[in-house]
C-alpha cells in the first residue's frame, strides 16, 4: 500500500447505514502499517477543497464503534459538482495532506467525482489510490447486486405503506384513497419496496407507479377505478420521478440541481403525489390523502436492517483491503452468492462503469401492466429486508338474532 494518509468523504443524500461504512474504513485502516492517519472531509469534496479536514485517527474506539448505529452522514455531505477548474486545487490539497488513499462513500454522482479525481491525479504523476464505497437508498448503482442503505430504506417504505394501508382500509368511509410518494429520481427500486407490505390481494398497496414506465393518466385513472371497485378503497405508491411519454415530469418541476438532475422535492413544481391526488379527486370527486416522506427513509435508524448495517461495514473494510493491494479506480460491490439461505460477499467494479449511470429495475421485476411488481422482485428483496410484522385481521362475523 502507498505509504501516507487516508482521507474519507461522504457525499450526496445520507442513509441510515452510511456511517457503518465509515466505521469499517476507520477500524480496518488502524491495522494497516503504511497508513499514518485516517482523515475525514468535512462537507465532502467541497469542504476538502477549502482544507476542512479532520483527524479521524484521534477518535476513540467507542465512538467509532457507535458509528455503526448512527444515522445520517456524520462528516457532513455535499452535492458540489466537480469542475475541471477544481482539479488543480484538489491536487494541491491531496499533496498538502499527503493523501495517498482517497475514499468517497456515495452514489452515481459521487462515483463520477472519485473517478475524475483519481484519473486527474494519475495524469499529473501523483501516486494515489482512489476507491468508491457504494451508498444510495435508490439502489440504482451499476456493478453491485444492491447498495448499502437500500434494504433499510426499503423496510421503512414497506412498513409505512403496510401501516398506512391499514389506516386507509379502516378509514375508507372518510378517505377513499391514499397515495404514498417515494424518493427515486430515475429508478423505482424504493417505490417498489412498498409491495412487501402486501400479504393478500386486498391489502395495500394496490397499485405501484415507477419511473421505468411511462405514466399514462387515462390508464392510471382506469386502474384506480378498478381497484376501488374491488377493494372499497385504493392504496397507491408512486415514485417521485414519474414522467409522461414526452418526458415532462408528472410533478411539473423545472428546478434542477448542480448535476442537472430535476429536483422533484424542490420549489418550482408540485409533487407527483399532489398531482395524482388532484387527478383522482377531479375525476371521481373522492376524498383522499397523500404521504410524502422525502428524506426520512435516508435517516430512520430505528428501522435499519441489521444485515444492512453489517454489509455497509463490510464494504468499508473491503475498500481498505483493496487499497492495501494497490487497487485503484474501482468501487466496492456487493455480490449475492446465495438466496436461500441468503449469502453475500464483496467484489469490485470499475468506477468508469458506475459513474453517472442509473440502474433501472429490470423488466422481469415489473408486471405486464406496469403498475406492480412480479414474484421475481419479491425473491430479490425479501432476503434483504427480512420479515415484516404480522397484524390481526377480524372475521367480521355477523351477530345472529337467535
Amino acid at each position: 500500500m502507498l505509504k501516507g494518509n487516508v482521507i474519507i468523504g461522504q457525499s450526496g443524500g445520507p442513509t441510515s447505514v452510511i456511517n457503518s461504512s465509515l466505521a469499517g474504513i476507520i477500524e480496518t485502516a488502524r491495522d494497516v502499517a503504511d497508513i499514518n492517519k485516517v482523515c475525514g472531509m468535512r462537507w465532502g469534496i467541497e469542504g476538502f477543497m477549502k482544507g476542512d479536514v479532520v483527524d479521524l485517527s484521534a477518535e476513540d474506539s467507542a465512538t467509532v464503534k457507535l458509528l455503526r448505529q448512527t444515522p445520517s452522514s456524520i462528516l457532513g455531505s455535499s452535492r458540489h459538482k466537480v469542475q475541471d477548474a477544481d482539479m488543480p486545487l484538489i491536487l494541491e490539497q491531496l499533496k498538502k495532506f499527503d493523501i495517498r488513499t482517497f475514499f468517497l462513500i456515495g452514489g452515481n454522482d459521487t462515483m463520477d467525482t472519485i473517478h475524475r479525481v483519481t484519473e486527474y491525479a494519475a495524469s499529473q504523476g501523483y501516486e494515489m489510490c482512489g476507491l468508491g464505497i457504494p451508498k444510495t437508498v435508490d439502489n440504482d448503482l451499476f456493478g453491485t447486486d444492491h447498495t448499502p442503505g437500500y434494504a433499510s430504506a426499503a423496510k421503512f417504505t414497506a412498513l409505512s405503506v403496510q401501516q398506512s394501508g391499514r389506516l386507509a382500509r379502516d378509514m375508507q368511509k372518510v378517505d377513499q384513497f391514499v397515495i404514498y410518494q417515494s424518493i427515486g429520481r430515475d429508478a423505482g427500486w424504493l417505490t417498489a419496496a412498498a409491495a412487501l407490505a402486501k400479504r393478500d390481494e386486498s391489502e395495500a398497496p394496490h397499485l405501484l407507479y415507477i419511473p421505468e414506465r411511462v405514466f399514462d393518466k387515462d390508464k392510471f385513472l382506469s386502474d384506480v377505478e378498478q381497484a376501488y371497485a374491488k377493494y372499497g378503497f385504493v392504496s397507491i405508491a408512486c415514485g417521485e420521478g414519474l414522467k409522461y411519454a414526452d418526458g415532462v415530469p408528472v410533478s411539473a418541476s423545472e428546478t434542477r440541481d448542480k448535476f442537472a438532475n430535476i429536483e422533484f422535492g424542490a420549489m418550482g413544481g408540485t409533487s407527483v403525489g399532489m398531482n395524482l391526488h388532484r387527478m383522482i379527486s377531479d375525476k371521481f370527486s373522492w376524498r383522499g390523502e397523500f404521504q410524502i416522506t422525502e428524506s426520512l427513509p435516508m435517516c430512520a435508524a430505528d428501522r435499519a436492517v441489521a444485515q444492512d448495517i453489517d454489509e455497509a461495514y463490510m464494504c468499508g473494510a473491503a475498500a481498505v483491503k483493496l487499497a492495501a493491494e494497490n487497487k485503484s479506480g474501482v468501487m466496492v460491490s456487493l455480490e449475492r452468492t446465495s438466496n436461500d439461505p441468503y449469502k453475500c460477499t464483496t467484489g469490485e467494479t470499475p468506477l468508469c462503469d458506475v459513474a453517472v449511470r442509473a440502474k433501472p429495475m429490470p423488466d422481469e421485476f415489473i408486471n405486464a401492466a406496469g403498475n406492480f411488481v412480479t414474484d421475481a422482485f419479491f425473491d430479490y428483496l425479501r432476503p434483504l429486508v427480512g420479515e415484516l410484522p404480522e397484524y390481526a385481521n377480524l372475521k367480521y362475523s355477523g351477530v345472529s338474532n337467535q
